[in-house]
């Protein structure tokens, strides 16, 4: 079941940068930021908390990369809503039962989280991911 936005994230072309701009907006103490990268998506990670949700900022790592190629389309901008549930693999279940294809099964991402994405050609051009916190 889906429990509540987990994240929002939002492609960037400079993680620090975009660091400084949203923690001055949000009045978040930079020290709160989480900073990671994720190999297996090739994006460098930011994420600040914000209430039960995050706002997530990518960075790409290497050229040809997904958010690097949605940069070079799109710039700047909101990438993809997180949708968080308790139970990944049900969920995907029931989404391919409803219609739904995911772009891969689900994996590991940020955080150690699993996720799974769900094309936007089929979600009102939203990409959407839905993910469970690991343990």
């Amino acid at each position: 079941m889906i429990t509540h936005i987990d994240h929002i994230a939002i492609a960037v072309q400079n993680l620090d940068s975009a660091l400084d701009t949203f923690c001055t907006i949000l009045g978040v103490d930079r020290q709160s930021v989480h900073i990671e990268e994720v190999a297996s998506e090739k994006v460098r990670v930011g994420c600040i908390p914000l209430g039960a949700s995050t706002i997530e900022l990518l960075e790409p790592l290497e050229a040809g990369s997904p958010i690097e190629k949605f940069l070079a389309t799109n710039g700047d901008g909101l990438h993809h809503i997180a949708l968080a549930t308790d139970n990944i693999e049900t969920e995907t279940a029931r989404l391919v039962e409803s219609g739904m294809k995911p772009l891969s099964p689900p994996k590991e991402g940020a955080g150690g989280k699993r996720i799974v994405f769900l094309h936007p050609k089929q979600t009102n051009r939203v990409l959407l991911e839905c993910t469970q916190k690991n343990g």
